[in-house]
């Protein structure tokens, strides 16, 4: 869901945007076939698939401190929301996500811009301690391309109930050279989403297992390219 984040989240830095994530992950086979959403409370229509190719690189430091602090951060381009990302912990169902648009100045993809490291080391853990050092370095960890088919799913009014993403994953960590494929969905809501959100996440659910497919095995795309 895209929203504003709650006032006890950090604020965001100069020239970035905010929003809230609140999604639900499935594992899934090549050949499984899509759910049928119009069963989901709330959804009348199903939009038409766009395709996305997505390129994701993450970076982190050595010793993995943001991720130890339930941070990521990656550079990702493609979609409609291509530029650098800050994902914050886990917090009342939702992610915090922070983002930066790409400048066109910027080719090295896995070179932090001065603003966004600067917001980083305003970052704290859950016991108020700085995440980063003032010189801690940031090196590759992973890349994540992503084939992905999109779907908007509305209500009778037209309101974007979620957001439905097929996607393809080939995975390297960059630290051990390990290659890893996938098949993944994500279900996310928009801000047309009931309020009811237990029993709206029930019916997805059901429309999913129906089909064959599984609850994630793994909390993100990032822990599962790095073999978690």
């Amino acid at each position: 869901m895209r929203s504003d984040p709650p006032t006890t989240e950090q604020p965001p830095g100069a020239g970035s945007s905010h929003s809230v994530e609140v999604e639900r992950k499935f594992d899934v086979d090549e050949g499984t076939p899509l759910p049928d959403w119009r069963s989901v409370p709330g959804v009348a229509s199903v939009g038409d698939a766009e395709v996305r190719q997505l390129d994701a690189r993450y970076v982190d430091t050595e010793d993995r401190a943001l991720a130890r602090a339930g941070f990521a951060l990656r550079r990702r381009s493609g979609g409609p929301d291509q530029g650098w990302h800050i994902k914050g912990p886990l917090h009342n169902g939702g992610r915090i996500e922070l983002h930066w648009p790409l400048d066109e100045g910027d080719p090295d993809p896995v070179v932090v811009p001065a603003a966004i490291r600067a917001h980083l080391s305003t970052l704290t853990d859950a016991a108020g301690a700085p995440v980063l050092g003032g010189a801690d370095a940031l090196e590759p960890l992973a890349r994540i391309r992503n084939t992905r088919t999109a779907y908007a799913l509305r209500a009778d009014d037209g309101g974007l109930v979620a957001e439905f993403v097929d996607d393809h994953v080939d995975a390297t960590d960059e630290r051990s050279g390990a290659e890893r494929p996938w098949r993944e969905w994500e279900f996310e809501l928009g801000p047309a989403a009931p309020d009811d959100h237990e029993a709206l996440f029930a019916a997805v659910d059901e429309a999913v297992l129906a089909v064959g497919g599984r609850h994630a095995a793994s909390a993100s795309k990032l822990a599962r390219a790095l073999g978690a």
